[in-house]
C-alpha cells in the first residue's frame, strides 16, 4: 500500500528528528512526514512529562527499545542494559534531562579531521544559542530566544551546598555556568524542565507546529529499509501498527533514529560493509564500511555514602509518600515531581596531562540506582561518574535481515590501559571530594563500592561488576571525508548514494564530554540549514577558558578577575 509522496521523510520522530521537522517544514512548500516506531507521547501520560518519574519508562516496552549489549569481554562478559526512546520525542521523553553542550574543545577535536572545518566550536555556538532559551539569562554564550526553556537546578537540599563546599576544599574551582565561558569546574545543571514538565524535543519542537497543513506525524510507524532506485534512494517501507504494509516515496529521506537504529536500518538497505551484507543474502547498494563502526559510550558508576542526617530526598520515594507528590506535581506542578533530581555537578580534569576535562560528575542527594532501587533503607547521597574520553572503540552489526532482531552492540567498555587508567582515577577524585570536611556532618560511611575496594585492581573489579552506560551511545555514521565516514559533514548526504541523508548522534566523529542531548540537537539545527541550503551560520569570536591558555576564570573584563587576572588550574591537586 502506497501512502503518497513527499518532499522529506524522516525516519525517527526522536530529539534529532522533531527539531528537523520543525525546521524543514517551515517552509510551506516543503511535504515532510516523520514516521515513529514508538507511541505518541500522550500530554496526560505523567511517566514521561513529570521529571521525577523518568526511572519508570526505562526498561518498559511501551516507552523503550530495551537494548542490550553482547557480553562485554572486558566486563566479566556481562550484558549491559540499554534503554533508548520508543516514543515521540525519543530518548528525550526518557532521559534524565540534563543539557550539556560539551568542552568547547571538543568540537575543535571534531574539526581536525578532513572536511569538517566548520564544526569547530565557533560555527557550532551559534547553533546552541539558536535553539535555547537559557532562563539563567542569555549572554554571548547563550541563547534567549529558542524553543528549548531550560531552567537550572536550584540545588537547595543541604547535601548540595555540602558538596559544593566539598570540591573547592578539594581543590576544584566553582563556575557560573558549564555551558558558558568555562566548563571546567561545580555548577548547578541546566535542565529540560519547564514550569515543572519536561520539555522534550517533541512538546519543543514538534507540538506547537503539528498543525501545519505541510507536515504528517504517523506513530507506530516501524520502518524496515530504505527503497532505492539504482544509488538513490526513493522511499521508504514501513509497518503501520506491526501490520499493515506500507510504502511511501520521497525526494530526500533522513534517518534520526540514533546511533543504533540509524546503522541497522541502513545495513538492512544495503549500505554497509560489503562483505557482512553479502553474508546476509543483503544486495548491496553501497559499500561503506564504515557504518556502524566507532561506536562510542559513557560508562559510570555510583559512588554512594550514607547520611547521618534526614536530610535525603529518600523518604520522598517511599510507595506511601507518591500520592501526595502526585498531587502536588499534577495541581501545582512543584515539589519531588516537579525535578529530575541531576540539579548539580561539574566537570574536571583528573589529571594534569589532559587539556581539558575528562571526567563528569553528576551529584544527587539520594543514594539510588538509575533504575530507582536503592541500596539500604535510610539517607545517603551520591556522584554519577565516569571517564568521557575513553580510547574503546564497538560497533553495530545486524545480526539477520529481519528488522525487528535487534543488532549486535558490542562497546568494547575497559579494553584500553588508558581507559582503565582513568576509571581508578575518577573513584580516588570522586573520595577525595565526598570525604573533605564539608560532608562531615553527614558522612556516615561509604556504601558503594565501600572501604573494602582500595588498590586500582580492586576498583577495576567493581567496575567490571558495577558499572552502567550513561545512555549515551554515538558516533556510529561519522561525518568525514576519509575512507571510513559515512556522513559528507558539508551536506548530511551518506557517502556513495543520493537522496539519503543521516541526522542524529551516530554522525558524531567523537562523543563529547558531557550528555549527549544538547550537541544532538545542535547537530539537527545546523544540518536543517544544509538541508535547505541556507547559508550556515556565521561563527563568532567569543572567548573561551583554556587552562594551558592562561585564560582567566572569569570571562574577561569580569570584576571577579581582580587587577590581573591569574588562571586557576582544575586538574587534581
Amino acid at each position: 500500500m502506497s501512502t503518497g509522496h513527499y518532499d522529506f521523510v524522516i525516519v525517527g520522530g526522536g530529539s534529532a528528528g522533531c527539531a528537523l521537522a520543525n525546521r524543514l517544514s517551515a517552509d510551506p512548500g516543503n511535504r515532510v512526514l516523520v514516521l515513529e516506531a514508538g507511541r505518541s507521547d500522550f500530554r496526560v501520560d505523567p511517566f514521561i512529562h513529570m521529571p521525577a518519574a523518568l526511572t519508570i519508562p526505562i526498561g518498559n516496552r511501551l516507552y523503550d527499545w530495551r537494548y542490550e549489549s553482547d557480553p562485554e569481554p572486558h566486563l566479566n562478559g556481562r550484558r549491559v542494559y540499554h534503554a533508548r526512546g520508543k516514543v515521540l520525542g525519543g530518548s528525550s521523553s526518557i532521559n534524565g534531562m540534563i543539557f550539556q553542550r560539551g568542552n568547547p574543545l571538543d568540537y575543535e577535536r571534531w574539526a581536525n579531521g578532513k572536511g569538517m572545518e566548520d564544526w569547530d566550536y565557533f560555527h557550532c555556538l551559534p547553533y546552541f544559542k539558536r535553539m535555547e532559551t537559557c532562563l539563567a539569562g542569555a549572554d554571548q554564550w547563550r541563547g534567549g530566544s529558542g524553543p528549548l526553556k531550560l531552567e537550572r537546578g536550584p540545588a537547595d537540599n543541604p547535601l548540595f551546598g555540602a558538596f559544593f563546599e566539598a570540591v573547592q576544599q578539594a581543590g576544584y574551582p566553582l563556575t557560573d555556568d558549564v555551558n558558558g565561558y568555562r566548563q571546567e569546574g561545580f555548577a548547578k545543571f541546566d535542565r529540560n524542565v519547564h514550569r515543572g514538565r519536561r520539555l522534550s524535543a517533541a512538546r519543543a519542537y514538534l507540538h506547537p507546529v503539528m498543525d501545519r497543513k505541510n507536515l504528517k506525524v504517523e506513530t507506530l510507524a516501524f520502518v524496515t529499509a530504505v527503497r532505492f532506485a539504482g544509488n538513490r534512494a526513493t522511499g521508504v517501507d514501513y509497518l503501520r501498527a506491526g501490520r499493515a504494509h506500507r510504502t511511501v516515496s520521497a525526494g530526500e529521506v533522513i534517518l534520526c533514529g540514533g546511533a543504533i537504529n540509524s546503522p541497522q536500518l541502513l545495513q538492512l538497505s544495503g549500505v554497509g560493509n560489503a562483505d557482512d551484507l553479502r553474508a546476509l543474502g543483503i544486495d548491496v547498494v553501497s559499500d561503506l564500511p564504515g557504518v556502524g563502526q566507532n561506536l562510542q559510550d559513557h560508562l559510570e558508576v555510583y559512588v554512594q555514602y550514607a547520611s547521618k542526617q534526614p536530610v535525603s530526598i529518600a523518604p520522598g520515594l517511599k510507595m506511601t509518600a507518591r500520592p501526595r507528590i502526585g498531587y502536588e506535581w499534577l495541581f501545582h506542578r512543584r515539589g519531588l515531581g516537579a525535578t529530575n533530581h541531576f540539579e548539580g555537578g561539574g566537570f574536571i580534569r583528573g589529571n594534569d596531562a589532559v587539556d581539558y576535562p575528562n571526567l563528569m560528575f553528576h551529584f544527587l542527594p539520594v543514594a539510588i540506582r538509575y533504575d530507582g532501587s536503592l541500596p539500604a533503607e535510610g539517607h545517603g547521597y551520591q556522584v554519577h561518574v565516569g571517564p568521557m574520553y575513553a580510547d574503546t572503540r564497538g560497533h553495530v552489526k545486524i545480526r539477520s535481515r529481519d528488522p525487528r532482531e535487534h543488532p549486535s552492540l558490542l562497546f568494547n567498555y575497559l579494553s584500553t590501559t588508558s581507559d582503565r587508567k582513568e576509571w581508578v582515577e575518577a573513584l580516588r577524585v570522586s573520595r577525595q571530594i565526598l570525604n573533605q570536611p564539608a560532608f562531615e556532618p553527614f558522612n556516615a560511611g561509604e556504601l558503594s563500592p565501600g572501604p573494602g575496594v582500595q588498590s586500582d585492581e580492586e576498583i577495576l573489579d567493581w567496575v567490571r561488576r558495577d558499572a552502567e552506560t550513561a545512555l549515551h551511545p554515538s558516533c556510529t555514521a561519522r561525518m568525514g571525508l576519509d575512507e571510513n565516514a559515512v556522513v559528507d559533514p558539508a551536506t548530511m548526504r551518506v557517502h556513495g548514494v543520493e537522496g539519503l541523508r543521516v541526522v542524529d548522534a551516530s554522525v558524531f566523529p567523537f562523543i563529547p564530554n558531557g550528555n549527549i542531548y544538547a550537541p544532538v540537537m545542535m547537530v539537527a539545527e545546523k544540518s536543517a540549514d544544509l538541508i535547505l541550503g541556507h547559508t550556515p551560520m556565521a561563527a563568532v569570536d567569543v572567548p573561551s577558558y583554556r587552562h594551558r591558555d592562561q585564560m582567566p576564570l572569569y570571562p574577561p573584563g569580569d570584576p571577579r578577575n581582580g587587577p590581573v587576572a591569574v588562571p586557576q588550574e582544575g586538574g587534581a591537586p
